[in-house]
């Protein structure tokens, strides 16, 4: 017995710990009182946040695949606005990072609209949840999953690293390709075209074709490849994830100088984003690209805040409307309230990276990450990111990996990436991908196309 409480107490000391799969009658919640993919299905006690009815899953009359997506709520007026004149009011519902935008900018503010759950997916989707519940658990200390496939691994989480899991596997479609545009503004107002090109990814976890056992490891695969500026035309990146260890993260560049392929491993952690120009970290991509282990998590709970939602009319705008000096547009830019996943990270020990701490806001109904504040060495707030998601009914998805972006709080300068303004093809949803477009020989031949 001493010698077991000796162990308990040590596990209790350490960072990660494996929590077993939850119990059928556990699991059972998510046909009752949780959403399929584990949200709180109720509004809360305000009735600010409605009741979760199923999402949007209808496209709008007379859409087709690639239109730009239309604003699913025109009529929507702001029943709040937020700024620095009143932001101690509202200061529990909001993030460090944007209370940290309103005292830098006084003219900063959120216009607040009411709160619309559009999140759905599809039934397989929900299905593959319901069998991740009793199922999914952690391995390599917390950096892989077995017993997940199709859905969303934990719906029902119990630990920080269970949590950013969730985002690593959230759906947001199977395979999409879209044009888009990185655009940076410096900090004395003067905005550039960083990257332009394709985007294209596959999630091969969420392939509704592909059964479980022929899944081969990589859940995600995507290749950027550069049209403009002239300078950067015919640059590409190509990233494999894999699920656990026995699958690494595989990265490649094609240089245009070099006419070549090459392994970058430096395409993560806290490289300066070259797509960015500099302003973004590699790690921030996507709000989470890469691995996470040299941080080490912390669940702190769930809670009620601000945050981007439904932004199709900021995907709609003209980018000079868009992308203004300071910060983005304050009247293109729609929040609600939503509950929301916290989760720190800490800088483990032994690791050195730039952000030596971080906290994730993770949306109940999507479980993307939303909101990302970052601190520096010092203890200063040094970043705050954040994605406009872009509500799509034809895939059905809310989706956080478009329109993303980041502000450096030190420098003034931001970003916003994978923008799709002014641009004549949207997100076009694809029914699938042949491996082979992903290998790094396909990108050679595409850059020496």
């Amino acid at each position: 017995m001493k010698h077991k409480l000796i162990a308990l107490a040590c596990a209790a000391l350490l960072p990660f710990t494996a929590h077993a799969a939850v119990s059928a009658e556990e699991a059972a919640k998510l046909k009752t009182t949780l959403t399929p993919l584990g949200a709180e299905r109720a509004g809360n006690k305000d009735g600010t946040i409605p009741s979760w009815e199923g999402g949007l899953t209808k496209a709008a009359a007379g859409y087709k695949n690639g239109d730009p997506r239309p604003d699913p709520f025109p009529g929507d007026k702001p029943i709040l606005q937020i700024s620095a004149k009143n932001m101690d009011q509202h200061a529990a519902k909001l993030s460090d990072g944007v209370k940290a935008l309103m005292k830098k900018y006084p003219d900063f503010r959120i216009d607040v609209y009411p709160t619309r759950r559009s999140a759905a997916a599809p039934q397989h989707v929900y299905d593959n949840t319901f069998k991740n519940a009793t199922k999914a658990k952690l391995v390599d200390n917390g950096l892989g999953v077995e017993g997940a496939f199709g859905g969303t691994p934990f719906p029902i989480p119990a630990s920080g690293d269970e949590v950013i899991m969730n985002h690593r596997l959230a759906w947001t479609g199977m395979a999409m390709q879209t044009p888009f545009r990185v655009w940076v503004m410096t900090a004395d107002g003067r905005r550039s075209l960083a990257s332009g090109g394709t985007q294209s990814w596959w999630r091969p976890y969420h392939d509704p074709n592909l059964a479980a056992d022929k899944f081969d490891g990589f859940y995600a695969l995507g290749k950027f490849i550069a049209s403009e500026p002239g300078s950067k035309a015919g640059e590409a990146i190509l990233a494999h994830d894999g699920i656990d260890a026995q699958h690494p993260r595989g990265l490649w560049q094609y240089l245009v100088g070099q006419r070549r392929v090459r392994k970058s491993p430096s395409v993560g952690y806290d490289t300066p984003d070259a797509v960015t120009s500099g302003i973004g970290l590699f790690d921030e991509a996507f709000m989470l690209f890469g691995p996470i282990d040299k941080h080490e998590l912390k669940l702190i709970g769930k809670k009620e805040i601000y945050i981007p939602y439904n932004n199709n009319r900021a995907a709609l705008a003209k980018v000079d409307q868009l992308v203004t000096p300071k910060t983005l547009n304050p009247d293109l830019v729609r929040w609600e309230l939503h509950r929301v996943w916290v989760v720190e990270a800490a800088l483990a020990p032994g690791k050195r990276h730039v952000a030596a701490k971080r906290r994730y806001y993770l949306d109940e109904d999507t479980w993307q990450i939303i909101l990302l504040d970052g601190w520096d060495a010092n203890g200063e707030l040094w970043r705050t990111n954040f994605t406009l998601t872009l509500t799509a009914p034809d895939v059905p998805a809310v989706i956080g990996t478009v329109q993303w972006g980041g502000y450096d709080l030190q420098t003034g300068a931001y970003y916003l990436n994978l923008a799709l303004n002014e641009l004549p093809v949207q997100m076009k949803v694809l029914p699938s991908f042949q491996r082979s477009f992903f290998s790094p020989e396909e990108l050679a031949n595409e850059g020496l196309r």
